[in-house]
């Protein structure tokens, strides 16, 4: 990628609106909610149309499971390996020059012949679809510290309802005009909100002057120095991967007894789930005002909750749309949080503490539908639920193990400085 990415425009007008006496506008705020909440839909649409994909390309509910997986897979390489370039170059260009990239690949995911082709278009869509997380730690580098949460928060408000609008969509398109319509007019879709960007988003200054591969090092130092990155991360991919596993196989589940549901009724539970993504902004508020790793730790009991619903009670329609509910709120207030704490850790490499805190997540992630995929082969819905209810419990566990940890050496130091 050229230098020139790197060299400030005049930008009057949008500066304006990025001041940093007074940290990130609302506008601009509003904006990037919606460029998130748009971009990071291609990576979603798939999961309430696997079983659709399976029958086109004759494959088993397990296989296509596994399209899911690889679009996560590839969504993780992309956050490693084009992410942490927001710390080098101008944010706004790249965040152009990836819209673009992903508009080809989901034209191939449209327009493929065969499944393995379809699998590796997919690889694609997830490697190119890291425009959220290029937008994300932007927003929170213009805003103040004692408001970081809060546009945090309002902005993962956008990307998750984006998340879960794009089930619905998704599913009732694919139903009345096929799965392959969906990524022709998402393809449309981005070149649209390439050109919005290039015009709305301000320009904005690297910070760092390193080369690539001193950036890709330092991330292992901040992994090395920076305990706090590393717990959160884990508590985020194994939330992901708790979420994913319900919601990649929620299609499977609503075609077998007692439902008989077709994609359509399955994208429709992607509305559902808005009620829990509505509540980011708030928890967001609430990270910049109490114990942002409590604030975790609640939510995670909520994820478990949520499952526990889902997995005895799912039967009854009313109970899983309640399961639902809990788990977007669950999986959402976890996200938050984590990223909240994240983004205080280091003020010079926002986009790097991302890429280690998010590459971490979507493995989770990927794990999660894998595991999710072999789970339902194995045993069907006792089997995802199982899985999906140990990675929660193991996310608690490292809560609980750590925090008396924490507690420990608190108290030392309180000994040590009393003497």
């Amino acid at each position: 990628m050229s230098q020139k990415l790197a060299q400030p425009t005049e930008t009057i007008d949008k500066e304006k609106i990025t001041s940093s006496d007074q940290g990130i506008d609302n506008r601009l705020v509003f904006i990037m909610s919606i460029a998130c909440a748009i971009s990071v839909a291609n990576l979603y649409y798939s999961q309430p149309i696997l079983a659709n994909m399976g029958n086109t390309f004759h494959v088993s509910f397990g296989q296509a499971g596994l399209i899911a997986t690889v679009g996560q897979l590839g969504y993780a390489l992309g956050l490693l390996l084009i992410v942490p370039l927001g710390d080098l170059y101008n944010r706004r260009t790249l965040i152009v020059c990836l819209l673009g990239l992903v508009t080809l690949a989901l034209i191939a995911t449209a327009a493929a012949p065969s499944f393995i082709l379809l699998a590796l278009a997919s690889l694609a869509v997830g490697i190119t679809t890291v425009v959220p997380q290029v937008i994300i730690p932007f927003a929170a580098s213009l805003a103040p510290v004692n408001k970081r949460g809060r546009v945090v928060g309002t902005i993962m408000s956008g990307l998750l309802i984006g998340i879960l609008v794009a089930r619905t969509i998704s599913g009732v398109i694919s139903a009345y005009l096929g799965w392959q319509a969906v990524y022709w007019i998402a393809a449309g879709l981005m070149v649209i909100l390439a050109i919005v960007l290039r015009f709305l988003l301000p320009q904005d200054q690297p910070h760092q002057s390193m080369n690539y591969g001193q950036l890709m090092r330092s991330l292992g130092n901040l992994i090395r120095t920076q305990p706090a990155l590393r717990e959160a991360s884990l508590f985020g991919a194994l939330a992901f991967g708790a979420f994913s596993a319900f919601w990649v196989t929620l299609g499977f589940y609503l075609q077998t007894p007692p439902y008989h549901f077709g994609s359509d009724v399955t994208g429709l539970f992607g509305l559902v789930g808005v009620a829990g993504a509505l509540a980011a902004s708030f928890v967001g508020k609430l990270a910049d005002k109490r114990d942002i790793r409590q604030t975790t730790g609640l939510a995670l009991g909520v994820l478990l909750l949520s499952l526990l619903v889902i997995w005895f009670t799912g039967q009854w329609i009313w109970s899983l749309i309640i399961g639902v509910i809990l788990l977007d709120l669950g999986t959402q207030s976890t996200q938050i949080s984590n990223q909240a704490r994240v983004y205080t850790l280091k003020v010079d490499a926002p986009s790097r503490l991302n890429t280690v805190y998010m590459v971490t997540y979507f493995i989770g992630g990927s794990l999660g539908s894998l595991i999710a995929a072999y789970g339902w082969t194995l045993a069907q819905w006792n089997g995802v639920c199982g899985c999906a209810c140990v990675m929660v419990l193991c996310a608690l566990g490292i809560f609980f193990v750590n925090g008396r940890r924490n507690k420990k050496r608190v108290e030392t130091v309180q000994v040590e400085v009393a003497e």
